[in-house]
């Protein structure tokens, strides 16, 4: 039997009577992606914004993931760095990304006679600091994990229940949320940055951030493998100097999603960075 609240997002879904998902392969949009199949059949497609700003293993991970669920899948191209709010890296730097990528589903979806374009935040993402969030409700963008009152949590469980790879699969935003606020976002750095969190990956370690403060980078991994990862520091130090930083470190504290929020004590840290 399945769980009532997916049921309930299978009935939201169908209302949309046709949709277009904004599918980064993530755990989130990855259900909403399954449901949207499930309530629309061929009239669901889902679709992913490429751009530097995403990590290249996000791309194939979409990939793979809608064609495992059997949804039909279609890539466009973002061009977030090609504006300027967007590159001077402000606070609500996220508004500016998802305007761009909603922009382009919008138009998208309207082009293909698609009627409803979705996205997958969820319940607890209500009352967090999300400028993105602004961003898709000015173009009217569906939450139906929200509609369904549906947490991260719940979504893990049922996405276990109905097998779906990403059950289990760790946040991994845009690279551009690992540069420090006010350092300009440069594709470059983005590029060096997907290559460090690679190289810490493959030692073994799941969950990953390397944190850009201009010539500091600071590594953060689950708070239980800080003692492993300073066995690997001195080799660290070296790759990581290798790819330009003057200084390495790792953050004691461990891994905290938003942790660049941080310095703005009036912001509620993200669960997205």
């Amino acid at each position: 039997m399945l769980h009532p609240k997916y049921e309930r997002l299978v009935s939201i879904i169908r209302n949309y009577e046709s949709g277009i998902v904004a599918l980064s392969g993530g755990v989130d949009s990855t259900l909403v992606a399954r449901a949207s199949l499930d309530a629309l059949g061929s009239r669901a497609l889902a679709v992913t914004g490429d751009s530097p700003s995403l990590p290249p293993g996000e791309l194939q991970d979409a990939r793979r993931v809608a064609s495992e669920i059997g949804i039909r899948h279609h890539i466009i191209e973002t061009h977030e760095l090609e504006n300027p709010d967007y590159k001077a890296n402000p606070i609500n730097r996220c508004y500016f990304c998802k305007s761009e990528l909603f922009d382009k589903l919008t138009t998208f979806a309207r082009d293909q006679g698609y009627a409803t374009v979705i996205s997958g935040d969820h319940a607890d993402d209500v009352g967090q600091y999300r400028p993105g969030r602004k961003a898709a409700e000015e173009r009217s963008i569906r939450f139906p994990l929200q509609e369904a009152d549906l947490g991260k949590e719940e979504i893990r469980l049922i996405s276990k229940d109905l097998n779906l790879p990403t059950w289990d699969r760790p946040a991994s935003p845009c690279l551009a949320s690992r540069v420090a606020y006010g350092d300009p976002i440069d594709p470059e750095w983005l590029s060096r940055i997907n290559v460090a969190e690679t190289y810490i990956r493959n030692l073994g370690f799941k969950n990953v951030r390397v944190r850009h403060h201009k010539n500091l980078a600071r590594i953060e991994v689950d708070p239980a493998q800080v003692p492993d990862l300073l066995e690997h520091r001195t080799d660290m130090a070296v790759e990581l100097e290798s790819l330009g930083w003057t200084f390495v470190t790792i953050d004691l504290t461990g891994y905290r999603s938003g942790s660049l929020n941080r310095v703005h004590m009036n912001v509620t840290p993200s669960q997205e960075t």
